[in-house]
């Protein structure tokens, strides 16, 4: 039932133009995707609101984009170049590479019945494989030009610490906030786009004292909850896992992955990591420039640790359209039965926000109604104009979609309402709901904040 589920999600997000593979027409590209006009609307909706959480709302945090491409030196210096690695085995009998500590959960190519550890193929040694896409600065390709496209977003936060600190003049506790992408030569990519080679990260590195980091690291817990609940993933679906010592990293005093369940089972969506002084620490000594911070009231001078909240902005755009996917029985215009599928975005997340039809696109004065209402609404948000077919199949249409509310112009708004607290007033629409399917009569000029408020 899992794999069926996800298979019609898969199928879904391409009919309806949220996510396509990355060169299509030309067999793919393993591990990239782009994503369409309602997907990329999804994925600017999901990067706004937590932009907006993270620095519109807050006071200690500030905003930074930095450059994709960074100083070899960067990746020496945080132990990227030298370990920042995969174990890797080879198949000899079907030529498939994997991830080693993975074999027991990957489908053989040729027995996708089995897995890797079941299907009798020979298996290589583990090595480790290093994940950094290499690359080279100007035009001679050696190794004093040699870099890599970042692997995280974290670094770029961490070298600019001291540049951040002096022109905001912020005090301990802050933190520096970035969206950006991000890149992995992964082994084995899969699960659709939970697991890619190009993918975008949602990043805080929080700067505190060394005494208050495990208070921070409960607090942002806590906060980063609350915050996937805002958006439309509810609690019961969402794992908290305490990483033990030994599968954190050897700096990290704490860390808790935030887990997701999706049909294809409980995933990381976020790991939010106590990581001390270390990477500060780190810059400092390879670079020879200082980046303590000068406490003004006790005169001390130190290097912050940090709290870091890391989440990935495909996985959670997967994890909402998941969440979202519901087909459910209903009865058409008919009365036959049918299924209609549905994502119940929340509104605010949702990519397109109203559906706009005249009820017969044969009736001028109906369409013009229309078409000025879409266009006047289309100023403050996304909406959608669509006057071909029935009405029940437009409504169906952007049901699978999510958008939350359909808005039909009919003979009542030209005429007056028959019936209602509104009857004989011109200028009203029908309003209709998403999720409950009922509907309304509303005045035009009630729509903008009815709907306003309901976008939150």
């Amino acid at each position: 039932m899992a794999e069926n589920r996800m298979e019609k999600i898969v199928a879904l997000c391409k009919r309806r133009g949220f996510i396509f593979q990355s060169s299509e027409i030309y067999g793919g590209l393993n591990g990239a995707w782009d994503y369409g006009p309602l997907g990329a609307e999804l994925k600017r909706n999901l990067k706004d609101a937590w932009w907006k959480a993270m620095t519109q709302w807050r006071d200690d945090i500030l905003g930074l984009d930095g450059s994709i491409l960074m100083n070899r030196a960067v990746w020496k210096a945080s132990g990227h170049e030298a370990t920042f690695s995969d174990p890797m085995i080879d198949c000899k009998t079907c030529q498939g590479r994997f991830r080693a500590d993975q074999v027991a959960s990957t489908p053989c190519p040729q027995k996708p019945s089995k897995m890797v550890t079941a299907c009798g193929g020979e298996l290589t040694e583990a090595r480790q494989f290093n994940l950094m896409f290499k690359t080279y600065v100007g035009p001679v390709e050696d190794d004093r030009n040699l870099t890599y496209l970042r692997p995280e977003t974290a670094q770029a936060m961490f070298v600019q610490f001291k540049n951040v600190l002096e022109v905001s003049r912020k005090k301990l506790p802050f933190g520096i906030a970035q969206i950006g992408k991000a890149f992995r030569n992964e082994i084995n990519p899969r699960n659709f786009t939970f697991r890619s080679r190009e993918f975008e990260q949602m990043e805080v590195e929080f700067f505190v004292r060394p005494s208050e980091g495990k208070a921070w690291l409960e607090k942002w817990l806590t906060d980063r909850i609350a915050w996937y609940e805002s958006i439309g993933l509810p609690r019961k679906k969402i794992q908290v896992y305490d990483v033990p010592a030994k599968d954190r990293a050897f700096y990290s005093q704490g860390t808790y992955d935030l887990l997701y369940e999706f049909p294809f089972g409980a995933e990381e969506l976020e790991g939010i990591a106590y990581r001390t002084d270390y990477d500060l620490k780190q810059h400092q000594a390879a670079s020879g420039k200082p980046l303590e911070y000068f406490d003004e009231e006790t005169r001390e001078k130190f290097i912050p640790h940090v709290v870091e909240p890391s989440a990935g902005v495909d996985r959670t755009v997967l994890a909402l359209i998941c969440e979202a996917y519901t087909e459910e029985g209903v009865t058409d215009e008919k009365g036959n039965q049918e299924t209609r599928v549905v994502l119940r975005f929340h509104p605010r997340i949702a990519p397109v926000k109203a559906g706009i039809f005249p009820l017969l696109k044969n009736k001028p004065d109906l369409v013009e109604k229309a078409r000025a209402l879409a266009a006047d609404l289309r100023k403050h948000f996304p909406v959608f104009y669509d006057e071909a077919g029935a009405i029940g199949r437009r409504y169906r249409r952007q049901d699978e979609v999510g958008t939350p509310f359909g808005i039909t112009v009919d003979f009542e708004t030209l005429e007056g309402a028959k019936e209602g607290p509104l009857a004989g007033r011109k200028d009203t629409v029908t309003l209709r709901h998403r999720d409950s399917m009922q509907q309304e009569r509303l005045a035009i000029s009630d729509l903008l904040p009815r709907l306003t408020a309901a976008l939150g």
